[in-house]
């Protein structure tokens, strides 16, 4: 069985019994105007039953083929995915692909061909000889500190990835990450985690939309949570804004308020 239950005001297709479109799925979680100076920052994670981000070390275990095409569909609307170095290793992550049922979508918001991956990382600890880095489609960017080791500098730049400083210090400031990101022209964000980062996100007050899949199922273990790192004083609260529901399956979209 799959639902669409409409949380905004939102007009909605009845998705009854049938395989959403990708249409469909990119109007239901289609980006907000950012306006000529703004940003949006939008976080895609899944979670277990009981609160796991990962089975094994890895995200794919606790997820399905729905939560893949809107995985898909998120990458595909954004300018920029930002991505942690721990994740870009044990994810295997590749360049984003250009994909055919979003070009005429793509063009008509001015993006280009497939979403630029912004990696951050203090100390550059990357294999800059991997194909998200020597052949994506679009470059490659780093997000580091001004402190970042000169060597592993010279190395990326090297390899064809351009660096951008967003930090005084060894690390990455997430609000001058999202701020040099919008400069660049690239204001509909996406970040796919990990947990480290989108608590830094979190924490930094920087982060607009939670998109999360809630899997049914539960793994035990020690597990991070989608959300690690520095806490908050007091929590943020976001308001609910769609949710899909299949095979137990429950894909939801908060905002900020």
């Amino acid at each position: 069985m799959r639902r669409l239950f409409p949380v905004t005001d939102q007009t909605s297709a009845d998705l009854t019994d049938r395989a959403w479109s990708l249409d469909e799925l990119a109007e239901a979680y289609e980006y907000p105007d950012c306006g000529p100076d703004g940003h949006w920052l939008r976080a895609n994670m899944v979670s277990s039953l009981d609160g796991a981000a990962q089975h094994d070390g890895r995200s794919q275990p606790i997820s399905n083929e729905t939560d893949m095409r809107i995985f898909g569909t998120l990458r595909a609307l954004a300018d920029v995915v930002v991505v942690g170095a721990e994740t870009v290793r044990q994810e295997g992550y590749r360049p984003a692909r250009a994909r055919e049922a979003f070009a005429a979508r793509r063009a008509a918001a001015g993006q280009g061909p497939a979403a630029v991956i912004a990696v951050v990382s203090a100390s550059l600890d990357l294999d800059f000889s991997l194909p998200l880095f020597t052949s994506p489609l679009v470059p490659t960017l780093l997000l580091t500190g001004a402190a970042a080791p000169a060597d592993r500098v010279a190395e990326a730049t090297k390899a064809g990835t351009q660096v951008v400083v967003a930090g005084d210090g060894a690390g990455v400031d997430p609000l001058r990450a999202v701020r040099e990101l919008a400069d660049r022209g690239l204001r509909r964000q996406l970040t796919e985690g990990g947990p480290r980062l989108l608590g830094q996100f979190v924490a930094a007050d920087a982060l607009d939309e939670l998109c999360l899949t809630i899997s049914p199922m539960l793994t035990a273990g020690d597990a991070q949570r989608i959300s690690g790192g520095p806490s908050v004083t007091v929590p943020h609260r976001l308001a609910p804004a769609c949710l899909l529901e299949e095979a137990g399956f429950l894909f939801t979209r908060y905002r900020r308020i």
